[in-house]
C-alpha cells in the first residue's frame, strides 16, 4: 500500500450521482445540491481508501452533515467513540471529533492506531485546565475526590479519580460517597449538576466557547416567535436552562425528540447536531438558535482522505497517563453497570 500516498484529490465521475443517491437525497435535506454534488467525490474516495486500509471511521454528533452521513461508519458521543473504538474489530480508527476524543480513544483501545484529521482540532474546555491545576486543587481541598468531565485531556483524566460525561455527571458524583467533589471543568455543567444533587462541589472557570455564547433572550425569542419547544445542552449558562423544556446531553436531546416528536424544536447546541438529526425527524421543524463549533470544522472531508492516505495524525499517549485515565475512565464505566443490575 506504499502507492497510496502519490493518490490525487478526487475528481467527479457521472456515476457518483447514481451510486450515491439516496445519501445525496439525505445530505440535500441539509444543504444546497450543488454543495452535495462537491463532497461526493471526497466522500467515495475517503470510502475506497478507508476499504483498502481496513479502517474505521468514528465521527462525533457534532460534525458536519458531509462527514456524519457521507463517511462515518460509527457516530456518537464521545464516550460512546471511546467505547467502539475498544470494541470494533479494526486495527486503525480515524476519529473524526476533536483531540481528547481521540485521546479517550487511544486510552481505551491502546493496540490500535488512532489517527485525528486535524491536530488544531482542540476545545475550549480542554484546554482550560491542566494536569497541575487538578494537583492544585488537591492540595487545596486535601482527601476531596476529582470527578473529571469526558472534555479533558489526557493529562487530567489521569490526575482524576473518576471520568463523567454530561449524562452521567450526577450519578459518577454520588458514586463517590463524599459530602464534596471537585468538579472539573466545565462551570456551567457544574452548576447544574450542583442544582440535583445534594453533594458540594468544588468548581473550576472553564466553559465551552460554542454553548457560552447562548442567551436566555434568544432561548424566548426561539419559543415566543416560532413556538418551538426549547431543548438545551447543560454546557449552557443557567439562565438558558432555566427557560428549557429539556436538558439533557447530546445522546439524551435525540432520546427526548424520538419521544416526544414535537413539531417544532430549538436545540440550543452545536448546528451540525441539528442538521444531522433533521434527517431523522424529518416531521419536526428545527429552529436555531445554534452556534458551529470552530473545532469540530476543523475535520473536513479533504482533512480525513489525508489521514488516511499519509496515516496521519497518530495520536500517543505515555503509557502511565494512559494507565492512570484509564482508571478513571473504568471508574465511571463501573457506575453505568452497577446502574443496570
Amino acid at each position: 500500500m506504499s502507492g497510496l500516498a502519490n493518490l490525487p484529490a478526487p475528481a467527479w465521475r457521472d456515476e457518483l450521482e447514481h451510486q450515491y443517491a439516496d445519501l445525496t437525497v439525505t445530505l440535500e435535506t441539509v444543504m444546497p445540491c450543488i454543495e452535495v454534488a462537491m463532497h461526493l467525490p471526497w466522500i467515495d474516495a475517503i470510502r475506497q481508501l478507508a476499504a483498502l486500509r481496513g479502517a474505521v471511521i468514528m465521527a462525533h454528533s457534532y460534525q458536519a452533515p458531509e462527514i456524519f452521513h457521507g463517511v462515518a461508519d460509527v457516530t456518537g458521543d464521545s464516550l460512546g467513540l471511546a467505547q467502539a473504538a475498544a470494541e470494533c474489530d479494526a486495527d486503525l480508527i480515524v476519529l473524526c471529533g476533536v483531540h481528547f476524543m481521540a485521546e479517550s480513544a487511544k486510552i481505551l483501545a491502546p493496540e490500535k492506531t488512532v489517527l485525528i484529521p486535524s491536530l488544531e482540532a482542540g476545545c475550549s474546555l480542554a484546554s482550560s485546565i491542566t494536569a497541575a491545576d487538578v494537583r492544585a486543587l488537591r492540595m487545596r481541598h486535601p482527601g476531596v475526590p476529582v470527578v473529571s468531565y469526558a472534555n479533558t485531556s489526557a493529562a487530567v483524566k489521569a490526575e482524576s479519580d473518576a471520568i463523567c460525561t454530561s449524562a452521567n455527571a450526577v450519578q459518577v458524583v454520588e458514586s463517590m460517597d463524599s459530602p464534596k467533589v471537585i468538579f472539573l471543568p466545565d462551570q456551567f455543567l457544574g452548576r447544574h449538576v450542583a442544582s440535583l444533587t445534594d453533594v458540594e462541589l468544588v468548581l473550576w472557570d472553564g466553559r465551552c466557547e460554542v454553548h457560552e455564547k447562548f442567551t436566555a433572550q434568544q432561548a424566548r425569542h426561539a419559543r415566543e416567535q416560532f413556538q418551538a419547544q426549547l431543548v438545551a445542552h447543560p454546557e449552557c449558562p443557567p439562565d438558558v436552562l432555566a427557560e428549557a423544556d429539556f436538558v439533557g446531553s447530546t445522546t439524551a436531546m435525540s432520546q427526548w425528540l424520538e419521544r416526544e416528536r414535537p413539531e417544532r424544536v430549538a436545540l440550543i447546541t452545536e448546528c451540525s447536531m441539528a442538521d444531522n438529526l433533521r434527517t431523522r425527524f424529518p416531521a419536526t421543524e428545527f429552529i436555531k438558535p445554534c452556534n458551529l463549533c470552530p473545532h469540530m470544522q476543523r475535520i473536513t472531508l479533504p482533512s480525513i482522505f489525508e489521514a488516511l492516505r499519509d496515516m496521519k495524525h497518530p495520536v500517543e499517549v505515555p503509557a502511565d497517563t494512559a494507565r492512570a485515565a484509564r482508571k478513571a475512565l473504568h471508574r465511571m464505566l463501573s457506575v453505568g453497570r452497577r446502574e443496570t443490575v
